[in-house]
């Protein structure tokens, strides 16, 4: 069967190799695809595999040859499964691949914000310690974590996860999840309006749904202390930014750590991008090499699943 990969590049811009996915059948691999050029790269494809390059009704419906759609993430919203599922055209995903990467990066925004290591490094470079009058020196407050409250909003797989490395550090975890079970960790289960008036550190780890679109709002961020911080790594609609924007710039909270935003790439006049103490990272935690390795093995596994009559990861 002929495959098509419409957008490659993120998954692999290199350091993997599509070898094994070409010894499948005929093989034709695009970087990115435009909107406007899916359907000229599309339309002899039986295999369609897409990161972020939208598959819609319309595709569909102009696609009479495609038996298969593969989606190079967790996500599935750039397929209009709808249609596909009109068309009985498979659709299939990739879970699980990134909980450990997406965890690491949690804690990596957690503690730039809290230790600076990135600023004060930029300072030493800029030869601030050489001119320094003292041994040592700090601008911006160093903040322990030992003791805190991290509250988790979403327990899933890279929930918990996080809550293994937080734990670790000595943080007390507190967790919303629509579905309490039991833990081996020391979590505490609170309601959404609890967990945001006792956190420290808030961290958003729940799939972009119409109850959780904009859970994030003026309100629940006025439950935060002022000493507190916000992180995502889940989903950008899942925070009012405007909102957050103005909560850092008014210093209703400490600061905020994001590897999401809900325009991606983002504008340049984006309220968050120039926001108080705000970092952001453009969408990268799930992309360390072995995560993006393990991405790629368990698609085409799912291809070769396909092709044998037993399709795995079906959504």
């Amino acid at each position: 069967m002929n495959i098509v990969v419409l957008d490659g590049f993120t998954l692999n811009p290199g350091d993997l190799s599509w070898a094994d996915l070409q010894t499948l059948g005929p093989c034709e691999i695009y970087e990115r695809t435009p909107p406007s050029e899916v359907l000229g790269r599309a339309a002899q494809a039986e295999i369609l595999l897409t990161n972020k390059t939208e598959i819609t009704r319309y595709h569909l419906e102009q696609l009479p040859r495609l038996k298969y759609i593969g989606v190079l993430a967790t996500g599935t919203n750039v397929v209009d499964l709808p249609a596909a599922r009109q068309r009985k055209v498979p659709v299939t995903n990739v879970p699980a691949y990134g909980t450990r990467s997406v965890a690491q990066t949690t804690m990596a925004l957690l503690l730039e914000l809290t230790q600076h290591v990135g600023h004060h490094a930029q300072t030493v470079r800029e030869s601030r310690w050489s001119r320094s009058p003292d041994w040592c020196y700090w601008d911006r407050p160093l903040i322990e974590l030992d003791g805190l409250f991290l509250g988790i909003v979403g327990f899933g797989r890279i929930g918990h996860a996080v809550a293994e490395l937080a734990n670790a550090l000595g943080m007390k975890l507190l967790v919303h999840t629509p579905q309490p079970a039991s833990s081996r960790l020391p979590v505490t289960f609170l309601d959404l309006e609890a967990l945001f008036r006792q956190s420290d550190v808030v961290t958003l780890h729940c799939p972009l749904t119409p109850q959780t679109k904009g859970l994030v709002n003026a309100s629940r961020l006025a439950l935060l202390k002022p000493a507190s911080f916000l992180l995502n790594t889940s989903r950008g609609q899942l925070i009012d930014e405007r909102a957050l924007a103005q909560s850092l710039n008014s210093s209703q909270i400490a600061g905020a750590g994001l590897d999401v935003l809900s325009v991606e790439p983002p504008p340049a006049d984006h309220p968050l991008l120039h926001a108080k103490n705000c970092i952001i990272t453009p969408h990268l935690a799930w992309a360390t090499r072995a995560a993006r390795s393990r991405l790629l093995h368990i698609a085409i596994e799912n291809v070769r699943a396909f092709l044998a009559g037993k399709p795995q990861n079906l959504v």
